[in-house]
């Protein structure tokens, strides 16, 4: 991989993690749907946009068109519920936390992968998985034992909170393999312009029923503009590249660095506690998914594809 590349790769990484960070400071003042509503909206014009300066608007519109229900589905399955779970799940877990979490995505994409695809899982795989989720439990358990999100949080919501987290990401694992099952041939920006545009459709009911009374403060709208146009919109623009000019094997290790920056965001910004089990169930969580997609062997798992928030 060339050096401008992987400085693009840090950029992606560092964007993404930041998303975590913007999700606790704008999900507070906003709630779960509205925030979240707004930024796959920002998202979706910003992937509009360039998908039709990149092909004739009629072609676009013509896909779009034909695949719009399956394009919905996979909005809601890689959007509108996992960023839903994600903000819920911020009101409690620190921005830290949620992005180690986010690093499960791939153990899910192989374990739904072998239950549905029958995809094969050897050994090393297998143990990943093991070794995954192990981590896991050491990052909810120190959570539970002694919570430092928002507030005093209690081992029931910390839990709660953690399963959520794990639920958005399981989202992202079936969005995947469904992904294989239906949406095969559909190059990758229509896919992420159709499905960010379909779960705006699905978010903006639930948007409206429970948009905040009071006024949202500058601080949060500030926080929900850098959600949709830095952490989506050019967060996309930027693994479209890297899939082009480094192939998905590459692009997907940005999984591996999110959770970095996720830690280092949460500390600087937030003054969010770092704890030793924290960064004990990272280090494990990290080296299952590398045992998992095959990566530690230097060959990664090219039917997984990389996911964060």
């Amino acid at each position: 991989m060339k050096v401008q590349n992987v400085v693009q790769l840090m950029v992606l990484a560092a964007l993404w993690g930041a998303s975590f960070l913007f999700i606790r400071v704008g999900v507070t003042e906003f709630g779960v749907a509205p925030l979240m509503a707004l930024r796959v909206a920002i998202g979706a014009i910003f992937l509009l946009g360039l998908l039709f300066a990149r092909k004739p608007p009629r072609e676009a519109l013509s896909v779009l068109k034909q695949r719009a229900v399956p394009l919905v589905i996979l909005g809601v399955l890689n959007s509108g519920a996992p960023f839903c779970l994600f903000a819920f799940a911020e009101l409690t877990l620190s921005a830290g936390v949620t992005s180690v979490i986010n690093a499960t995505t791939p153990l899910w994409g192989a374990l739904v992968a072998f239950v549905w695809l029958k995809d094969r899982l050897n050994a090393p795989r297998a143990l990943g998985l093991a070794i995954g989720f192990a981590g896991v439990l050491t990052l909810v358990w120190d959570q539970i034992a002694a919570p430092h999100g928002n507030g005093a949080a209690t081992p029931l919501a910390s839990a709660l909170a953690a399963g959520a987290a794990l639920c958005a990401t399981l989202c992202y694992g079936i969005a995947a393999n469904y992904t294989k099952r239906h949406l095969n041939g559909v190059d990758a920006l229509t896919l992420a312009a159709g499905s960010m545009t379909g779960s705006t459709i699905v978010l903006l009911p639930f948007a409206l029923l429970t948009w905040p009374a009071a006024p949202v403060s500058w601080h949060a709208w500030g926080a929900i503009l850098a959600l949709g146009i830095a952490c989506t919109g050019i967060a996309y623009f930027l693994y479209f590249h890297l899939l082009n000019v480094a192939g998905p094997a590459r692009a997907m290790t940005v999984t591996f660095v999110i959770p970095i920056f996720g830690i280092l965001w949460g500390a600087l910004f937030l003054a969010e506690r770092v704890s030793p089990a924290m960064l004990e169930g990272c280090a494990i969580i990290l080296l299952g998914t590398a045992l998992a997609t095959g990566f530690i062997k230097g060959v990664p798992w090219r039917r997984e594809t990389g996911k964060a928030s």
